[in-house]
């Protein structure tokens, strides 16, 4: 009984204030339901401009998958030291083939003299001896030669074996004059190189806005006893790369390209782990639309479906309008 009849004394004494808000007071900011609806602000000239906000007009862009391989820029000077041998052994041979050519013109003109009776047979002999010495050493730099081609093939491939074991090596040339370096590839043991792909990217430093191209070059005969993968040389014509250097490699994935339009980091912003984008709908109202599935670039932006080309996204100053959005929501207080 006490404590009823004190409730009622401090309702007569304290009455409850009802707050009425403006309409006017309040900005009206448009709530999802969900995160596939979108959420307006509306944001005036003036304070677009003073807030610093920009848009862009989005492109039609389209990105193939990749994924990460190891590689290594290789010494070649075992290779050149190939090259310095079969360069040497084809001069022996060339001088070995001369000797055998005159031995041989010498032992003809021998044996027409001895059928006339020119000669003794003891000259003859000699020079079929001194012939047989020259075919010997031809013989044996032809051996020479097909060991080295069968070396350097078991080591380096055709395609290498090929550039260093000719005379002229057209294509060794960027390589002695350090235009260009060789990189051996060595892929996860699940992937697999396509046919189809001739160019990768690579870099040293780890940096995918940053990779240079690589060319293929051929298969390597020998893989990487770490990685258990297929192994391939690539050239690059990429600088500040040293023999030894480890390289990370970025290969195109053979699946379909994606494709949507591609739009910078700084238009992308985060709320309840949801990534989200402005679009600007009119003049003053931005519209935050979700981003269900996006791909980041090489280059550094992203890739997205969810949007179309000619749509003009917030690209600085959305998280201030997030901050906005947000603060429209929340009713002011009255002090009185």
């Amino acid at each position: 009984m006490n404590a009823l009849l004190l409730a009622c004394l401090l309702l007569v004494t304290f009455p409850l204030k009802v707050i009425a808000l403006d309409d006017d007071d309040v900005q009206e900011t448009k709530k999802p339901n969900s995160v596939s609806e979108h959420s307006s602000i509306k944001i005036n000239s003036a304070l677009q401009k003073s807030s610093g906000i920009q848009t862009l007009k989005l492109k039609a862009n389209h990105h193939q998958e990749e994924f990460i391989a190891q590689g290594k820029v290789i010494n070649i000077q075992p290779l050149l030291d190939l090259r310095n041998r079969y360069l040497l052994v084809s001069t022996d041979r060339t001088n070995s083939q001369a000797k055998l050519t005159h031995a041989e013109q010498n032992l003809s003109r021998h044996q027409d003299l001895y059928t006339n009776g020119a000669t003794s047979k003891r000259n003859l002999q000699e020079q079929e001896a001194l012939w047989q010495s020259h075919k010997a050493q031809v013989t044996a730099t032809e051996f020479q030669d097909k060991a080295l081609l069968n070396e350097a093939t078991v080591l380096w491939g055709k395609n290498l074996t090929d550039w260093a074991l000719t005379k002229e090596s057209r294509q060794l040339q960027p390589f002695l004059n350090n235009q260009e370096k060789l990189i051996q590839v060595t892929l996860p043991s699940n992937k697999h190189l396509p046919e189809t792909i001739k160019t990768i990217y690579v870099n040293t430093a780890g940096d995918r806005t940053k990779a240079q191209t690589a060319k293929f070059v051929s298969v390597a005969t020998q893989s990487d006893v770490v990685a258990q993968g297929e192994s391939y040389f690539f050239k690059t014509s990429a600088k500040n790369m040293l023999s030894g250097m480890n390289v990370m490699v970025w290969i195109p994935e053979q699946t379909t390209e994606l494709n949507g339009v591609s739009f910078p980091k700084s238009a992308l912003i985060w709320y309840l782990n949801q990534a989200f984008v402005y679009q600007k709908t009119s003049a003053e109202t931005f519209a935050r639309r979700p981003l269900l599935k996006y791909s980041a670039l090489p280059d550094g932006s992203y890739l997205s479906d969810t949007l179309n080309p000619e749509d003009e996204v917030v690209i600085t100053g959305a998280q201030m309008l997030l901050s906005e959005e947000f603060k429209g929501q929340i009713p002011s207080e009255d002090d009185d």
